[in-house]
């Protein structure tokens, strides 16, 4: 992590601390889960790699206290390094069959974010504005509704493209007026629109 430029102290102590591998539903793949990549974890979602989860959180800056808004659940994984970090999360999935296998994942670890299963393009304006946004799925372009739901001086994280993404920053700096920055390319599952209805 450090060789690749992840130098905030808090955030790699934070991923020191979660178990990396019960985030894979699978223990036959365990050993596998200390590696730096991505793996499958059904409904056709993955886990990111550990470097693209370190990431993330670095370019969020998250401060302890913070509330902040995950788009994309997924096996939890980067919703507990924000834990470890001090944030208050919630976290909107869409996948309900991932869905509920997480939020029972996190009863057994002892976390306690705000789960909910819906529409990530619409975020969660009843619990808005919030002091962070992150998106761990590759969006083709950023949803408005996320924007709006920022807080001045907030910070939203995403991944911006179709079959690639540009992992992207907008600090809001007044109403309606952000500020962007760009980190390199980096390869999400898609950002979907809607609930998709488990078995």
């Amino acid at each position: 992590m450090k060789e690749k430029g992840i130098h905030d102290t808090n955030l790699l102590a934070a991923i020191g601390k979660v178990p990396r591998h019960l985030f894979y539903f699978d223990s036959t793949f365990a050993e596998k889960a200390y590696e730096d990549i991505a793996f499958q974890i059904g409904d056709g979602q993955t886990i990111s790699h550990p470097y693209t989860v370190a990431l993330q959180s670095q370019l969020l800056d998250v401060k302890k206290g913070e509330k902040i808004l995950e788009i994309g659940t997924g096996s939890g994984y980067q919703t507990a390094v924000l834990l470890e970090l001090g944030a208050k999360v919630f976290s909107v999935e869409r996948q309900k069959n991932l869905y509920d296998k997480t939020k029972l994942l996190f009863s057994e670890m002892g976390y306690d974010p705000r789960l909910f299963y819906g529409d990530g393009y619409k975020g969660l304006p009843n619990y808005a504005p919030f002091d962070k946004i992150i998106v761990t799925c590759g969006a083709p372009e950023v949803p408005a509704a996320l924007l709006s739901q920022l807080k001045t001086a907030g910070v939203l994280v995403i991944p911006l493209g179709q079959k690639e993404q540009v992992m992207t920053t907008f600090v809001k700096t007044g109403e309606n007026q952000f500020h962007k920055e760009e980190f390199g390319e980096f390869r999400f599952v898609p950002m979907l629109q809607d609930r998709a209805r488990g078995i």
